[in-house]
């Protein structure tokens, strides 16, 4: 018999009749569904390599962390050391001069909120004396009717139950050192790259945007610049909502007669750069020193003033003075200090915005496509970015639109 010929044999598919097996079947996907598939799974690539890198920045937290403090306080810092240089002060000079005058001013307002309260101290042992007196008074002789007894047997229990947990409470105090040690040791870290930033921010800069490809490299390099004069406008800002806080609940305190309102109100300035939990502590000290000193009913008036400053610095000083400095909407300030803080805690409430802002303005650069020349940006004020005015003509040479 003669041979047959290898001809492809066509079976109906089961689900569309009449088209052969071998038809490649992205022919018969909705187009819609191939769109939202390849969306899907290059968005998951974009969520893996995101993660990826959070979790970098994480394992790398007690580096990355003294970094992102010491390039904020660089900025801070950046106008007094350009100011004296413009004046003749050699850069290193200037630098120095700057650093010490920053740590002795900070630690200046630390020694005046420690000497001011230790040296009220006496009297604030007298009026906790006299509270508690009080209050033991108002236990007795109030509407609750207690006896001398039960108050005594509190008293007891509690010191009972401090002896049985004698190991819990050492394990804390051992933990609360150990984190102590870790705050130095980031202290001193960023003291130290806060130096080499001062003296040496340009050629760290230079060095850096040699690794980029040359033709992108002057673009890059303006990018980043401006992201840096976005990182001065912020803590601008921020220092601006500090004084706020600080004066708004001075006066309140001054009003109500709390003793040490400046120290307190210092103590609220330092603390403003923390956000949120540095506010709460500060306003929790404040609440009190009112109780102990002026009674329940001034300590209730300082919270509500406490708590309307900090709604005040929440929903209209930071949206409003970091928005505009930082050329970000309100709303996204808001949002990214709390997913700053949900993310990272503390760390990243404080890096959210100075984040936020300079890829906001350092991603506006890149996007156009003339850049002015590098050393024509001031670092310390230029945030934008010029107009997309010139489009590549067949040659690939920029034309005029």
């Amino acid at each position: 018999m003669p041979e047959q010929e290898n001809k492809p044999v066509h079976v109906p598919a089961p689900d569309y009749p009449g088209l052969p097996v071998e038809l490649d079947v992205t022919t018969v996907v909705p187009r819609g569904l191939r769109i939202g598939a390849a969306l899907a799974w290059r968005f998951l690539v974009v969520i893996a390599a995101l993660y990826v890198i959070v979790w970098l920045v994480g394992y790398m937290s007690v580096v990355v962390i003294p970094l992102s403090i010491a390039l904020l306080l660089a900025a801070l810092m950046a106008p007094g050391v350009a100011s004296l240089v413009k004046v003749g002060v050699p850069r290193g000079l200037a630098a120095g001069i700057v650093l010490i005058g920053g740590l002795g001013l900070l630690g200046g307002l630390l020694t005046f909120v420690v000497v001011q309260f230790t040296s009220g101290l006496p009297a604030l042992q007298q009026q906790l004396t006299e509270s508690l007196d009080q209050i033991e008074n108002w236990l007795v002789n109030g509407p609750m009717h207690l006896r001398q007894t039960q108050i005594q047997d509190f008293i007891n229990q509690s010191i009972e139950f401090l002896k049985k947990n004698q190991a819990t409470i050492t394990d804390s105090a051992l933990t609360t050192a150990t984190t102590v040690g870790e705050v130095l040791t980031g202290f001193v870290l960023t003291l130290f790259i806060l130096i080499f930033f001062l003296a040496g921010g340009e050629r760290i800069w230079t060095f850096l945007t040699g690794g980029v490809p040359r033709q992108v490299r002057t673009r890059v390099d303006v990018a980043g610049r401006r992201g840096f004069a976005s990182l001065v406008s912020y803590v601008r800002a921020t220092a601006a909502v500090a004084v706020v806080d600080a004066v708004g609940i001075g006066i309140g305190l001054w009003i109500l007669g709390v003793p040490l309102v400046i120290p307190l109100s210092t103590l609220v300035f330092l603390s403003a750069f923390v956000p949120i939990i540095g506010a709460v502590l500060a306003g929790a000290v404040a609440v009190l020193v009112a109780l102990v000193t002026n009674g329940i009913v001034t300590a209730l008036i300082v919270l509500g003033v406490v708590v309307l400053v900090m709604q005040l610095e929440s929903h209209i000083l930071q949206p409003l003075l970091l928005g505009r400095a930082v050329k970000l909407h309100p709303l996204a300030v808001v949002l990214a200090i709390t997913a700053g803080l949900v993310a990272a805690g503390i760390a990243g409430a404080l890096l959210a915005v100075p984040l936020l802002a300079v890829l906001n303005s350092g991603i506006k650069s890149l996007l156009h496509e003339r850049d002015p020349d590098p050393a024509d940006v001031d670092v310390l004020h230029d945030q934008s970015a010029e107009p997309n005015t010139t489009i590549p003509d067949d040659d690939g040479e920029p034309e005029k639109k």
